[in-house]
């Protein structure tokens, strides 16, 4: 039998009466499980209640979080009014998490990156305004630096920047698991070698990618703050 691919359901309602009614929300969901169609594990659902003026998404930060955690995908059922939010589009392409759309499944590689591109844009012009300021000091005779002739101190700032980027990320992967191990705690599993079990059990994948070992629980453990 196939192995059912991974996803993570994300629905949204604009007022608290439809959150409390379900107006709207149970056709989303319903739009959803159609389009799976059984074809799909859905390891989780997340309703976000939003109104017009509110640019947090706790609950799409946790739909992102459970989508890192297990290796996948995002699925909402409609692109139209999300994709005019600019908060849900910052995060959904920061976040690095595959996602479609039910009412418009070409969304997940080419609507995102037209409605970013206004920003793109901007940073072009952005850029072609500096190279044309760089021209302009070349000519009046200023000495331009390059990138293979940086100091020894400029290398090991780039260095520390690339490490802090790479930290940052490794933190930001064990916060996500870090619920994840608590729940196992709470149910008994508390040995890391038992964690790590449990984890490969569920198909969780390694920050790494493959198989958890009592270390990387350990690892993870640590950079998340939990204690091991």
């Amino acid at each position: 039998m196939a192995k059912k691919i991974k996803h993570v359901a994300y629905y949204r309602v604009s007022t608290q009466r439809q959150g409390r009614s379900g107006l709207g929300l149970e056709a989303q969901r319903r739009a959803v499980l159609d389009y799976l169609n059984g074809g799909a594990e859905v390891l989780a659902e997340h309703t976000e209640v939003e109104s017009g003026a509110r640019n947090d998404r706790p609950e799409l930060a946790k739909a992102l979080a459970a989508c890192r955690v297990h290796s996948a995908t995002l699925v909402i059922a409609k692109m139209d009014r999300l994709a005019r939010n600019v908060a849900f589009i910052s995060n959904l392409m920061e976040s690095g998490v595959d996602f479609t759309a039910v009412d418009f499944p070409q969304a997940n590689r080419l609507t995102i990156h037209v409605l970013a591109a206004v920003a793109e844009h901007e940073r072009d012009m952005i850029s072609q305004r500096t190279k044309a300021a760089l021209a302009a000091a070349k000519a009046r005779g200023v000495k331009l630096g390059r990138p293979e002739n940086m100091t020894p101190s400029g290398r090991a700032r780039g260095s520390r920047m690339g490490n802090a980027v790479k930290s940052a990320r490794a933190r930001s992967r064990a916060a996500d698991l870090l619920p994840v191990m608590e729940e196992l705690r709470a149910e008994g599993t508390v040995s890391l070698r038992g964690m790590a079990a449990a984890l490969n059990e569920r198909g969780v994948p390694a920050p790494r990618g493959g198989r958890w070992y009592p270390s990387s629980v350990k690892n993870a453990l640590a950079l998340a703050g939990g204690a091991s």
